[in-house]
């Protein structure tokens, strides 16, 4: 009997050591409890509220500009995605290594870090971060962009490329990619990427209205371009499609999950009735169009899935709503990003429409959880664009410049940081 309540005393005991153990690492961490913004007369104030300090780190990068805080052993409860404000456009999150986490504010316009500093609670106040940011020009934003001028009340948490070791990292370094001793050490598996070629099968898409070409063959002629050129620079690629086959627009987006891709584009060739019309668009996903234009067009080659006798259209409001808000507001923020590289790369090299990214319900964008542009690489309606998308030559100088926007994207710090 005693040893029976011997055994039963240290079992006991070693769950309540257990339980303990379990509530200090628990509450280790640092709580962000709230964000909130602020207008100030030369800028903006922004206060995160916690309950207890943190190492922080505040810096500026740029291509689009942001505001980067990074958090040590931080956990985030609660972060605004949207800020009705004159400098912070909107905020979102992402982890780093262990249990440190980066946030970034994107900014409406040029703006530096002025102050960055902690108040510890008091009078029933959480501990609170705060950041002063002041409005200023793009020349003196870009003065002070990069690591170099981090704001910290931490100095070990700032790059010290000599001085740090080639095996013990500081916690901020995984994700740091613009530390040259991070950039050499870091180990990256290599990104995937899946190339949509538009229509095919018994849905020729847009069909030319002087060589009468068909959309189907001209997506893909240029996806396997494409493909080729990223496979020579390390990447890995798949095709929805390599044959003229016919595939539902749901199971692009399926075939795009189980390859695990990085990144999503959809390629097409867009037709008007002006035979004017002409130049190269992008889109990215959005629950409203950016104009009529944009929503015709989702509207047409959403129908390509009623074409396979699946129609997309058929799902309820609501479960439309949960399909695209699902993890929606950080891939979107990477769809855009990607877009915008897009859109820098083909303006060097060939003619653009108006607004050139716009947005558009495009079903075959509407994966949660994979970053997804759709390239309108021109109008098959105009005798001229026609003609040009039917040369080899024309088509490898557009797939150069979409493969040179997929490097500045994956190099891009903030995507970096998720690998």
């Amino acid at each position: 009997m005693l040893k029976n309540l011997c055994k039963i005393s240290f079992g006991l005991l070693f769950v309540l050591f257990c339980i303990l153990v379990t509530e200090q690492t628990a509450v280790a961490s640092t709580l962000v409890q709230d964000m909130r913004v602020g207008n100030q007369p030369d800028g903006a104030r922004v206060v995160f509220d916690m309950n207890r300090s943190v190492n922080y780190r505040v810096f500026l990068l740029d291509s689009p500009k942001r505001v980067v805080v990074d958090l040590a052993d931080s956990q985030i409860e609660r972060l605004y995605t949207k800020t009705k404000n004159q400098v912070v456009a909107g905020t979102r999150v992402g982890k780093m290594q262990n249990n440190d986490k980066r946030i970034v504010m994107d900014l409406a316009r040029s703006a530096v870090v002025a102050k960055a500093f902690i108040i510890p609670a008091q009078e029933g106040k959480p501990w609170r971060l705060v950041i002063d940011m002041k409005m200023t020009n793009d020349n003196q934003f870009k003065a002070k962009i990069g690591n170099q001028y981090a704001l910290t009340n931490n100095k070990t948490f700032l790059p010290q490329e000599e001085s740090v070791p080639q095996k013990k990292k500081q916690w901020w370094q995984s994700d740091d990619a613009d530390s040259a001793v991070a950039d050499k050490q870091k180990t990256t598996r290599k990104r995937i990427v899946v190339l949509d070629p538009g229509h095919g099968g018994k849905d020729p898409g847009a069909i030319g209205a002087y060589r009468k070409t068909y959309e189907k063959n001209i997506t893909l002629a240029m996806g396997k371009e494409l493909q080729k050129i990223l496979r020579n620079k390390g990447y890995v690629v798949y095709l929805t499609r390599d044959t003229d086959i016919f595939i539902p627009l749901r199971q692009r987006i399926k075939i795009a999950q189980k390859y695990k891709a990085d990144l999503f584009m959809s390629l097409h060739a867009d037709s008007a009735a002006n035979r004017n019309a002409t130049g190269l668009s992008v889109y990215t996903l959005s629950d409203t169009a950016s104009d009529k234009e944009a929503a015709a067009l989702a509207e047409r080659e959403n129908k390509a899935d009623i074409i396979g006798g699946i129609d997309l259209g058929g799902n309820t409001k609501e479960v439309n709503d949960i399909l695209i808000s699902l993890s929606q507001t950080d891939t979107r923020n990477k769809s855009s990003k990607y877009a915008t590289y897009l859109v820098g790369e083909m303006a060097k090299c060939v003619k653009l429409v108006k607004n050139t990214h716009r947005f558009a319900g495009f079903a075959v964008l509407k994966a949660p959880d994979i970053p997804s542009v759709l390239l309108e690489m021109g109008y098959l309606s105009n005798r001229t664009e026609e003609a040009n998308l039917q040369q080899p030559s024309y088509r490898n100088k557009l797939a150069q410049a979409a493969a040179k926007a997929i490097d500045h994207y994956f190099q891009d710090p903030e995507i970096a940081s998720n690998y």
